[in-house]
């Protein structure tokens, strides 16, 4: 009988600014998050077994405030803090560990989480200094605000989201819930280079299909611009309507801000 190992799991919440990177999973020849993750795992773990899973994957560009993912291993952290210290020593600057804690096997990182939210920072108007090109979006042409914040509203609630999905299929669950959807001035993210007013969409939800809240940002982009109306949101957000947004507003903007479990 073949002897298995005992595994311990555990959860670390890490931050990270993904301008240089191209998105959470590894692929060949270019720099991700998951590949940083996992080397800097490997060099502190000294090639002792580990797999790392995340709780839904970014796109390139893409930042995070406070995302998860499990670490496995088939040995015990045995001091938490420690294991944290030295992690974040060797992990490169852009990326932070925040915490960590250990769970046990029933718990599922890809099925629990009860709820995500993203933020996406834009301002409008003027060029802006360049620092502000990693976290925040500029749209140079005049934006009607208050248009904006009515349009954000009507995303909440249950809602035929195919129209924001990016290559949708006919298998696709498009008939999805936004807990929240609000567009508010910024009042998180401050820097002294940062234009006068800037302003935040806040999302919430269970899940979020490809490239959703950049098509939803777009959207209120060419609704702000005039390009678009109110009553043309409402209508792509019919049940089986064939309306197809186009504008993908810019990843560099969008945020994971937390991701919550059950």
């Amino acid at each position: 009988m073949q002897f298995q190992p005992k595994k311990y799991y555990y959860l670390i919440n890490f931050q990270y600014l993904g301008y240089r990177f191209h998105g959470w999973q590894k692929q060949p020849n270019v720099k991700t998050l998951h590949l940083m993750v996992d080397r800097t795992l490997n060099y502190i773990l000294e090639g002792k077994y580990f797999k790392t899973l995340v709780s839904g994957r970014t796109d390139a560009m893409v930042s995070a405030e406070n995302a998860t993912f499990e670490l496995f291993l088939q040995h015990k952290i045995e001091d938490l803090d420690a294991f944290l210290e030295l992690f974040n020593y060797n992990l490169p600057q852009d990326i932070r560990a925040l915490a960590i804690t250990e769970v046990d096997a029933k718990f599922n990182i890809i099925n629990h989480p009860k709820s995500k939210e993203y933020l996406y920072l834009f301002t409008y108007g003027e060029k802006c200094h360049p620092f502000c090109a990693p976290i925040m979006t500029t749209i140079l042409d005049d934006l009607n605000i208050e248009i904006m914040k009515e349009g954000a509203k009507l995303f909440e609630g249950e809602h035929y989201l195919k129209a924001y999905c990016y290559k949708p299929t006919d298998k696709g669950i498009y008939t999805r819930i936004i807990e929240t959807c609000e567009l508010v001035e910024n009042t998180i993210y401050t820097a002294n280079y940062f234009p006068d007013k800037t302003y935040i969409l806040r999302v919430r939800g269970k899940g979020f299909m490809r490239n959703q809240i950049r098509l939803m940002m777009g959207t209120l982009f060419d609704l702000g611009k005039g390009k678009l109306t109110l009553d043309d949101i409402k209508a792509s957000l019919e049940p089986d309507n064939t309306v197809k947004m186009n504008f993908i507003a810019p990843a560099s903007g969008l945020i994971l801000n937390k991701v919550d479990f059950l």
